[in-house]
């Protein structure tokens, strides 16, 4: 209400709310040159939309821009825009009340609890115009509406119990807000760090921002124009001057989506990763805008975690300007957003693995291991991450690779499972004797040597009713002829009671193998435990860990073993067979990667070779 005819009074709880502003801290002072450039930016779309719109308002040959003017000798600080302007009864309206309820409450709860009021909360509010006083004592705001017949009128306050409103002599429309900066903030006069400031918040805002005299932020918002009318250089520079990246990004892609939710975006994957996509793609993701209004940098909840190598821009006019985080980590927009995002990049990537095989090669190779981890988090997806997911494999040439669908059209007529092995490297897994059957019987195993693998594949179960099953635990049946002879039978049951009796306080148990072509022996996962590569990763994570006691399989056609049972037969308590069977056993270990000491081995190494060499003398 008027205390006279020019001076007013601010409503009871704008007085606290302004007491809040001036003498609480804040984490970003700067934040009011964004504030400011939102409400000009706000004030010449108006005036874009009455052009458009036919409607009738002065100076319409007015330039539409933002102009700053820095004057360091008189302390002066000077934003001026050419844009709708306010009249008398929205200055009253506008500048002396609290644009949403709570506001208030929700700021003096954050004061009693003694926290820092994050300047970026009061653009949600809608008073953002407010933050100016983090940086002065005293506001002055010139202003002339655009609607023809109005005068043209100055506000002024500081910030504390009144504000003045006056007729003034400012001729054209629009609007001038200046004022002298606190001593603690004049470095907001220096031309390098207000243009700074600039190109971080507002270097898209769809209008010239002159700092005394200079354009400031030359580079358009690119997301806005038609798809046809992009070009491939401009979006590579700004693909470059988003992403700090020197190289030109590996594609991209525009969305468009209008209805129950608006939002542009423009996203890149870039050319290569970094040395290590889990650590170093953290901080660089999407960049969130409001109708070309900077909010945030690295909007991680704009993505899922296993699409954070996407790099670009999300605009929305949906959201309100300058939310604060904490809203949009529950904003149901933002989740909305993040679904159609997720769904577009996705599509992006199936018809890169369709028509593109080379670019979304590099991208797997590059990618592949984040974007495998979605396995375990975005169910909603989950069937189409599988479709995209590829694998080295045994009946794939060396560096080239399957996928799923690719597997199953190469399976044998009566195979039910997708069969695959898990290892450090390729070279180790194929010197691995347990795909010695497969590949005996020409049966296709994947390959699977990327650490992630160890935490998404087992977790796949099942693709097109095919069962995936590790080789370390599948059950094979033998197809051999098992018409032999009792005496065979008896020999080799005695064989595996001998091995299981000396090895007992080290495995679970001797099974005869159904895999085994080659080699004489193999360790296999036990009924309840792991995979031997799965349990080597939970022993990085925890030192503690302790193996699960293994199933020794053995090859009773081997040559080695059937001397062994030989010389069993001959005499069973020969000092040399547990020192065999032990040795066989470490040979286990070390194939497997399990040998914990090489000390013990070579011990028996050494042995075997005393033992044999003085034989020979003997002879």
């Amino acid at each position: 209400m008027p205390a006279q005819n020019n001076s007013y009074e601010f409503k009871a709880e704008m007085k606290q709310l302004l007491k809040l502003i001036v003498h609480s801290l804040y984490t970003n002072p700067e934040i009011f040159l964004r504030e400011l450039i939102s409400n000009s930016s706000d004030a010449l779309n108006k005036i874009r939309f009455m052009r458009s719109s036919g409607q009738d308002y002065i100076n319409p040959e007015l330039d539409l821009n933002i102009k700053i003017t820095l004057d360091k000798e008189n302390n002066l600080f000077t934003i001026e825009d050419t844009g709708n302007g306010m009249t008398k009864d929205e200055l009253i309206s506008q500048l002396g009340t609290i644009a949403s309820s709570g506001t208030l409450n929700f700021l003096e709860n954050l004061a009693k609890e003694n926290n820092k009021i994050d300047a970026n909360l009061i653009g949600q509010f809608g008073v953002g115009f407010y933050s100016v006083f983090m940086v002065t004592d005293a506001v002055s705001v010139e202003t002339k509406s655009a609607y023809p017949n109005n005068d043209a009128y100055i506000w002024k306050s500081n910030g504390l119990d009144t504000f003045t409103i006056e007729k003034c002599d400012k001729a054209t429309r629009g609007t001038i807000i200046s004022f002298k900066l606190k001593d603690e903030y004049k470095s907001f006069l220096e031309d390098f760090n207000i243009k700074n400031i600039l190109k971080k918040y507002s270097n898209f805002v769809d209008f010239p921002i002159i700092v005394n005299n200079e354009v400031v932020n030359t580079l358009n918002a690119i997301w806005h124009k038609k798809k046809e009318d992009l070009q491939v250089e401009e979006v590579n520079e700004f693909y470059k001057f988003i992403s700090n990246d020197f190289q030109d990004p590996l594609g991209y892609l525009q969305v468009n989506i209008e209805g129950n939710i608006n939002f542009k975006a423009l996203l890149f994957i870039p050319n290569s990763a970094p040395e290590n996509i889990f650590r170093d793609l953290y901080d660089k993701t999407l960049h969130l805008y409001s109708s070309r209004v900077f909010i945030q940098d690295n909007c991680k909840e704009l993505l899922p975690d296993y699409l954070k190598f996407v790099q670009g821009v999300v605009d929305t006019e949906d959201l309100p300007l300058n939310v604060s985080r904490e809203v949009i980590q529950a904003s149901p927009l933002i989740s909305k957003i993040s679904k159609l995002l997720t769904s577009k990049i996705i599509s992006w990537l199936e018809s890169w693995a369709q028509n593109d095989k080379e670019k979304f090669n590099t991208f797997y190779k590059n990618f592949g291991s984040l974007f495998k981890t979605g396995i375990n988090s975005d169910f909603a997806n989950k069937e189409k991450i599988f479709e995209l997911l590829r694998f080295e494999s045994t009946s794939i040439t060396k560096g080239e690779t399957t996928s799923l669908h690719g597997y199953v059209t190469r399976m044998k007529p009566d195979q039910d499972d997708i069969y695959y092995v898990l290892g450090e490297h390729r070279e180790l897994i194929e010197n691995n004797p347990k795909l010695e059957y497969y590949k005996k019987n020409n049966i296709e195993v994947l390959l699977l040597s990327d650490p992630v693998d160890f935490f998404t594949i087992p977790y796949i179960f099942e693709y097109q009713k095919k069962k995936l099953t590790s080789i370390e635990k599948a059950q094979i049946k033998s197809t051999e002829n098992n018409d032999i002879d009792n005496k065979t039978k008896e020999t080799n049951s005695k064989l595996i009671d001998i091995f299981q009796e000396i090895l007992k306080n080290k495995i679970e148990k001797v099974v005869e193998s159904n895999t085994l072509i080659d080699s004489a022996v193999t360790l296999s996962a036990g009924t309840n435990a792991m995979d031997p590569q799965m349990e080597r990763m939970m022993k990085m994570f925890d030192k503690s860990y302790t193996d699960s006691k293994k199933i020794l399989e053995i090859n009773l056609k081997h040559p080695l073993i059937q001397n062994l049972a030989k010389l069993i037969e001959k005499n069973e308590k020969d000092k040399n067979v547990s020192e065999y069977i032990n040795l066989l056993y470490s040979t286990a270990l070390l194939i497997d990667g399990n040998l914990k000491t090489t000390n013990e081995f070579v011990e028996q190494i050494n042995s075997l070779i005393l033992q044999s060499t003085t034989n020979e003398l003997s002879n």
